[in-house]
């Protein structure tokens, strides 16, 4: 069965600085557990046969002016049996004014009653997209995020194989740390999956021999970073003299998180090779891939030619 998450209404009042018009008791603490938001324009028409309480429900300019054109009787109904319906929460934007039928059918239901400054499609825009973050399919991997170059790189590899040492290795040369030991991984949306730290182990690393390090405090705020996306996987083990591994880049390889594919590499680990100088050719790399140039397939197709 999917996990199923949840944030409480607290959160997002915290984040967009609502004002609350009416809050029930306790009701800062309901749990949101829908990214998606309605407008309640064909509910206010007395059409409610596919109607979402659970959904956060958003009246902007069309809506107030709906209702704004009833006379105070019929729209005292309408808002009735819309607050009847108990939605989990109800945010007025663009500062509209409050009807009193609003508020005294949310106070007779025991429905939040929010109100914000900003416009409808920006505040919806918004606030769907911090829905998406905090509600997405999770995770946990155990591993090292790191932002090398601007690519998000998941160092996975047995424990002890030097993962932590090559992630401190990296923040020394310029990089960010987002996450050591244990890495939260959300699906942001269809392509997208983003790392961050659990908040107890965030900005520290583990380092044997030393113990606990915070990086944060050691390198500066610059060589930390409290999200990022993942763009590559990176595999370290250790060095197998009877494998052959590839030598050309030819073979795209990848790894499935969470649906999503995210290219892969397998790195192995000898004495004598710097892991952190050869992770930052693959994410630079990678990044070339991206913008459509593939080292390896301009190669073989020199050499094709050269046989030619």
């Amino acid at each position: 069965m999917e996990t199923k998450y949840s944030i409480p209404l607290s959160d997002i009042i915290k984040e967009f600085q609502l004002e609350e018009i009416y809050m029930p008791e306790n009701g800062e603490n309901t749990e949101i557990h829908s990214p998606e938001v309605s407008r309640p324009g064909l509910a206010f028409t007395g059409f409610v046969e596919v109607f979402e309480p659970f959904r956060i429900q958003i009246i902007g300019k069309a809506e107030h002016k709906y209702l704004s054109e009833m006379s105070r009787a019929q729209r005292n109904i309408r808002l009735e049996k819309f607050f009847k319906m108990k939605p989990v929460a109800v945010i007025v934007t663009s500062k509209l004014d409050i009807y009193e039928e609003m508020r005294s059918h949310a106070q007779e239901w025991g429905v939040p009653l929010l109100r914000t400054v900003d416009r409808t499609s920006y505040f919806m825009a918004a606030l769907i997209a911090s829905l998406n973050t905090s509600l997405a399919p999770r995770i946990t991997r155990h591993g090292v995020l790191v932002e090398v170059y601007g690519e998000g790189m998941l160092i996975l590899g047995d424990s002890g194989i030097g993962k932590s040492e090559t992630a401190i290795e990296l923040v020394k040369r310029g990089h960010r740390l987002i996450a050591d030991d244990a890495v939260e991984i959300k699906k942001v949306s269809a392509k997208t999956l983003v790392g961050s730290a659990p908040e107890l182990i965030r900005y520290y690393i583990e380092l044997r021999g030393i113990g606990i390090v915070d990086v944060r405090r050691i390198f500066g705020m610059g060589a930390v970073k409290a999200t990022e996306r993942i763009d590559m996987v990176i595999n370290l083990e250790h060095w197998d003299p009877e494998k052959l591994y590839d030598r050309f880049g030819l073979d795209e390889e990848y790894m499935d998180i969470l649906g999503i594919k995210i290219p892969s590499l397998t790195i192995p680990v000898h004495p004598g090779r710097n892991l952190s100088i050869i992770l930052e050719v693959a994410a630079m790399n990678n990044r070339q891939k991206k913008m459509g140039y593939n080292t390896a397939e301009e190669f073989n197709k020199r050499l094709m030619e050269m046989e030619i």
